[in-house]
């Protein structure tokens, strides 16, 4: 864990953030072993960066990745999206929106053990940080070449997120996300997958999206709330640096 200090940055904020990593490696059971602090000169750095690298394990018997997606598997997003692409925004830039949306930055570690101890065929299971979910679902796609295909009022977006994404003329499956995953799994165990996540503290709000298809083959689809079906755009540009 490194930190890259502005001089004069606020050392109660500090204390603040440090208070916060401390409370979520209790909450997962993991270990904070090594620190570093750097000082900049002024101007040179954002106030604060924070650096963190961690280890995980890998269970026995659990395989996953983009490429696995198959026809007929069931799309789940554990929690409403776009949040934190849309609190970080509002923080950032003036748009003389007043409204409450906080991140939804949370650690999932609890999450995926649980369900990788009951579920042993989950085929894909993302974070939806950089470009969020509709860039993943593109990703997934795209390796294992298959279609995608939504249903828009099954997506569950925050009204406060919506209502500030719809002012912007902005999407939120386009939004990042810290605190969320796209998980497919065979649809025969999307029950029990929603089940298991919605025990757990931070994906209680999981919900079914949609399906993976073999239409439309390398593309994400996306059904209206009036039954037409359309094309998700292809991702672009990302609306948050690397360090947000």
């Amino acid at each position: 864990c490194a930190f890259v200090i502005e001089e004069g940055f606020d050392m109660d904020q500090l204390e603040e953030i440090v208070a916060s990593m401390e409370k979520c490696a209790k909450e997962v059971g993991v270990k904070i072993v090594a620190g570093d602090t750097k000082v900049a000169g002024k101007g040179q750095v954002d106030q604060v960066f924070i650096t963190t690298t961690g280890v995980g394990a890998i269970k026995d018997g659990i395989k996953t990745s983009g490429a696995y997606a198959k026809a007929g598997d069931a799309i789940i997003v554990t929690g409403d999206i776009g949040r934190h692409g849309t609190c970080i925004l509002l923080e950032r830039d003036d748009y003389g929106i007043e409204a409450n949306v906080s991140s939804d930055c949370a650690p999932l570690w609890n999450a995926v053990d649980a369900l990788t101890d009951k579920v042993k065929d989950v085929h894909v299971i993302r974070d939806a940080t950089r470009g969020g979910v509709g860039t993943v679902l593109y990703e997934i796609a795209r390796e294992a070449n298959v279609g995608i295909k939504l249903e828009n009022k099954k997506i569950p977006v925050a009204e406060e997120v919506r209502g500030v994404t719809g002012m912007l003329g902005l999407d939120p499956l386009y939004l990042a996300c810290e605190g969320r995953m796209v998980i497919v799994v065979p649809a025969c165990e999307a029950d029990q997958t929603l089940q298991i996540l919605h025990q757990s503290k931070h994906t209680e709000n999981a919900a079914l999206i949609g399906y993976v298809t073999d239409e439309h083959p390398r593309h994400v689809t996306i059904t209206t709330e009036i039954g037409s079906e359309t094309l998700l755009p292809p991702p672009g540009n990302e609306l948050l640096p690397r360090i947000c």
